[in-house]
């Protein structure tokens, strides 16, 4: 779903990619054919011979490789989508303002109340809510409306022979020729995103093999249907095998109080109300929470429980995991956000991005990498770089960081 989220503006990680394809019993693989003749170097045909020789001997039948076989092709417009890469980093508040809208909290709430019997259903089952459940599914598919008429195994194999990250596409493709075989969808069926998500709730192949189930509790899980039953129940599960806390919140804005030290920015800890941090509505939960600033000092403030990091294993973005979490508030009834966003600073590009990285190294502050993904190591180097320098260690990478690391 980044695009793996084929339906918003930009471009994340695949939602819920489970870490081990299910391992089922594998029948023993038949002997390799006798050899093709040779193809061109680098042709799609040769890829595909030597994937089938991989693919039988992880269990992968001769017969649905047969049955597979003319669903395996290239596609040409995968392959431009996936090197179709921006070049400049998401703010988060253009991904919040993009999958939060007016026009999606009313769909969600008209889809909430068509379907209440059924989200009832699932959070006595799972102890997900109505609502958490609601904005995954609309943040990925806006209810089912985009869920993607791209040819899952076509889509894969194209991934998994020219795409960035071949490697883990060829798993996923796999992993979808055991879904075939074990009669969970038709190659003709197989529909979904063009990089390789499907039905409401955007799985991938290897997640449906560990997580997909039919609310009935008996059958296949129908994550295709029109009836999105399955695909709200598999998406409930998977947040409840991840560690979901029933009755927890996913995490609540907060108001600072003045002179508060924002080298706490991370931590995690249940002791925020002795600190004085109050929350923007309601009473603050008591459990275990991190303190995130995804604006800097001047944006908002949000305390983080256990549920955010349950989020953040269906999919990895942060900014993903607020717009899912906020949409979820707003569903249920909520207003918008109190602090305001920094919407003057601008994105920085991959190589901006990079620079700040490698500036922060040189100087002894470990980002644990220079890859231009600024995740919670870089964070860390530059909220130590900011106390040392003076500055408040709220953590926030702009442009304005940039300039002064240039000094």
């Amino acid at each position: 779903m980044r695009v793996l989220i084929p339906f918003l503006i930009l471009a994340l990680l695949p939602a819920c990619v489970a870490a081990n394809v299910e391992r089922s019993a594998r029948p023993l693989p038949r002997p390799a054919p006798a050899a093709a003749p040779a193809l061109p170097a680098g042709s799609f045909e040769v890829w595909r011979t030597g994937f089938e020789t991989r693919a039988r001997a992880a269990g992968i039948t001769q017969t649905t490789l047969d049955t597979a076989r003319p669903h395996l092709r290239l596609l040409p417009e995968t392959v431009a989508l996936d090197s179709r890469q921006s070049e400049f980093g998401a703010r988060v508040w253009d991904y919040m303002d993009s999958a939060v809208t007016s026009q999606r909290i009313q769909a969600g709430r008209a889809a909430m109340t068509r379907h209440a019997q059924t989200l009832t259903q699932i959070e006595a089952r799972f102890g997900v809510p109505p609502e958490i459940v609601a904005a995954i599914w609309g943040v990925e598919t806006s209810y089912g409306a985009n869920r993607g008429n791209t040819p899952i195994l076509a889509t894969l194999a194209t991934l998994a022979k020219d795409g960035r990250r071949a490697a883990f596409f060829e798993g996923e493709l796999i992993a979808a020729l055991r879904m075939v075989q074990l009669g969970k969808v038709t190659p003709a069926r197989f529909t979904g995103s063009w990089a390789g998500a499907f039905g409401h709730t955007q799985f991938m192949p290897t997640s449906y093999l560990t997580y997909a189930v039919p609310l009935s509790g008996s059958g296949v899980a129908d994550v295709w249907s029109d009836n999105p039953a399955d695909a709200l129940a598999s998406a409930a599960n998977y947040l409840a095998k991840r560690g979901w806390t029933r009755g927890q919140p996913w995490a609540q804005e907060v108001v600072l109080p003045s002179g508060f030290d924002l080298g706490l920015t991370g931590q995690r800890r249940s002791d925020w109300s002795s600190l004085g941090v109050t929350a923007v509505r309601g009473a603050l939960s008591q459990a275990p929470a991190r303190l995130l600033l995804p604006g800097g000092a001047r944006g908002p403030a949000f305390l983080a429980y256990g549920n955010y990091d349950v989020l953040k294993e269906y999919n990895i973005s942060d900014a993903y995991v607020l717009a899912v979490g906020h949409l979820s508030d707003r569903l249920a009834g909520a207003g918008g956000l109190r602090g305001l966003w920094p919407r003057s600073d601008r994105a920085l590009t991959l190589d901006e991005r990079i620079e700040v990285q490698r500036i922060l190294n040189a100087q002894g502050y470990d980002t644990a990498g220079v890859d231009g993904r600024h995740g919670p190591a870089t964070v860390a180097a530059v909220q130590a770089w900011q106390k040392a320098n003076g500055l408040p260690p709220d953590g926030y990478i702009n442009a304005d960081l940039l300039a002064r690391l240039r000094r």
